[in-house]
């Protein structure tokens, strides 16, 4: 009897804690989960005084919520511009698995708000974006490039119109390591892919898979680890 007692409560315990969590009792809302999400990945352009329209406020926001659920989807928005897992890049700015999901389910539970105003978090503040220059140091690909001395590479900066190029270095010992991974991507937002860890390239590294006219900048790390 005692057995079945604790079973039974046990059983209790895990369906309250399912309820929980389930988006009919606890919704998202903008001002608990999804404005966060914003703040973190979107309005350093969207924003007033941004380069796009603002998606600063609810208000701003919820109009628009269908076309953004449908633009971070397709994984046009954020413009990250490469395909995830191809390359690890510490200044990823495209969303998560779990951040995609969130948003979509505050669409189709009807973009609450929220009632509580102060689970809203600081709108954060912008300096002047600083223009994306090519530091010294830096060597330019453009078709296959054996590199003539050893580097430790920081990072790579795309030019011209290099959308669908898949990078890959070639190591003298055979292996392949794959770098960049172009998709999406668009000179309109021209940045930097910043490698987690820097990599070190031997003398005689074939990089492969920038085709011409298009071109991309290797940065070495001395030039580019403080960006």
């Amino acid at each position: 009897m005692r057995r079945a007692m604790v079973t039974a409560g046990l059983a209790l315990a895990v369906c309250a804690h399912l309820r929980a969590h389930d988006v009919s009792t606890t919704p998202i809302t903008w001002n608990r989960e999804i404005s966060r999400i914003f703040y973190q990945r979107c309005v350093s352009c969207h924003r007033p005084d941004g380069t796009s329209f603002s998606l600063a406020t609810y208000q701003d926001v919820q109009p628009r919520a269908v076309a953004i659920r449908d633009a971070v989807l397709s994984r046009r928005m954020p413009p990250w511009g490469a395909v995830k897992g191809f390359g690890d890049f510490r200044n990823d700015e495209a969303l998560t698995a779990e951040q995609i999901e969130l948003i979509t389910d505050w669409v189709q539970d009807d973009t609450p708000k929220g009632n509580n105003p102060r689970m809203l978090p600081k709108m954060p503040v912008f300096g002047p974006t600083p223009p994306v220059t090519a530091p010294a140091g830096a060597v330019r690909v453009t078709g296959t490039l054996p590199l003539k001395s050893a580097m430790l590479l920081d990072g790579l900066l795309p030019e011209g119109k290099a959308d669908g190029a898949q990078i890959i270095a070639a190591l003298p010992d055979g292996s392949v390591e794959p770098l960049l991974w172009l998709y999406g991507y668009s000179d309109r937002f021209r940045h930097p892919f910043l490698l987690r860890k820097p990599l070190s390239l031997p003398a005689g590294t074939l990089i492969r898979g920038v085709m011409p006219p298009a071109s991309v900048l290797l940065l070495p790390a001395s030039s580019s680890g403080t960006r």
